[in-house]
């Protein structure tokens, strides 16, 4: 077979991914698709307190008039009195996430398994970390995964969900508040996958503990949820998100780092590619472990509690250890669980 001509080999390239996709066979449209739709959802985040700020300032002073503030603080009325709303449908177009970022996953438990564990009426909480300032595994895996499975609903921080236009945008992805006493009802009424949920179990505290040169997961004083799932017959799955923290870096100290700790929501500054809100193509992996087999105890103590903390722990441990080796930016990192 004859060789390509230098002209047909200029055209061959013009289609391929720039560096920092290490994704086999990616164009460069698909790669530039991908890094936009990750740079909306930083954007919204950065942009989003500031817009609220501004809007109701301007429709209270009508400034710089009555009109341009009515037409200017429009998308924060709308968003004020409407509902997030879970859009499993939008996983097909946000697959473009795959083809930036380097994106694989681990399954120790598969979907078919999982599928056929939820006929039996299996119910399981799918514990994940680390936080990160933006959970951009978590969307790579919610866009790549069967669209039954996308209607599993994510806790969250209760202001997380009536923070005008952050609510209807990360509301695709089916949120609810993270408190107790809504993740018991979730638990107890919720069939099939619809009584299961995800929960960051490091939370914002987590954000500000990890960097690119370390891996701390807040996880020693978090003991709330495996008590839960002791008293309502709920199993663990343990999931470790790797990129979560080095694709964005996080400004740890200032008014916006503080308030983000206080509200438990990601509002303070963050960068990424050419130290913009642009995550960097860097690889991501999902890691499913094995369910850790919980017993239903209506009552448990604080030594039930205690050893199956310590099984999650290690498992997550485990997790960590035997796939860091998978992600250049993790072989020379460590994980510390504070």
């Amino acid at each position: 077979m004859s060789s390509l001509s230098s002209q047909e080999k200029k055209k061959a390239s013009s289609n391929v991914a720039p560096t920092g996709s290490r994704r086999n066979g990616v164009t460069a449209f698909q790669f530039y698709h991908g890094m936009l739709i990750a740079s909306f959802f930083s954007l919204i985040y950065i942009f989003s307190p500031l817009y609220i700020l501004t809007s109701v300032a301007a429709l209270l002073m009508q400034y710089p008039s009555r009109k341009f503030s009515v037409i200017y603080g429009a998308p924060l009325i709308i968003s004020l009195f409407t509902k997030a709303k879970c859009m499993p449908s939008l996983g097909e177009p946000m697959k473009a996430l795959l083809n930036y970022f380097d994106y694989d996953e681990v399954h120790e438990c598969s979907n078919e398994e999982l599928r056929e564990s939820l006929k039996k009426k299996k119910k399981y909480i799918f514990a994940l970390q680390p936080h990160g300032v933006i959970s951009f595994v978590s969307f790579c895996s919610w866009a790549n995964t069967p669209k039954e499975f996308r209607r599993l609903k994510t806790g969250v921080a209760s202001v997380l969900l009536n923070l005008p236009i952050l609510k209807n945008v990360m509301g695709i992805f089916n949120l609810t508040d993270a408190s107790g006493k809504n993740v018991r009802r979730i638990l107890r009424e919720g069939e099939g996958i619809d009584g299961c949920l995800v929960l960051y179990i490091g939370g914002i505290a987590e954000l500000f503990k990890s960097s690119r040169k370390e891996e701390r997961l807040y996880l020693k004083k978090r003991k709330g949820f495996i008590k839960v799932a002791l008293r309502e017959g709920v199993d663990i799955i343990p999931v470790y998100l790797f990129g979560n923290t080095s694709v964005l870096t996080v400004m740890k100290t200032g008014p916006l780092a503080n308030m983000s700790r206080k509200l438990q929501v990601s509002l303070t500054y963050f960068w990424g590619k050419y130290y913009l809100p642009i995550p960097r193509p860097e690889k991501l992996l999902y890691v499913r472990g094995k369910p850790l087999g919980l017993p239903h105890i209506l009552e448990p103590t604080n030594e039930d509690v205690d050893k199956w903390h310590v099984i999650y722990c290690e498992e997550v441990t485990r997790l960590f250890n035997e796939n860091k080796e998978k992600l250049p930016a993790y072989k020379n990192k460590g994980l510390f669980i504070d």
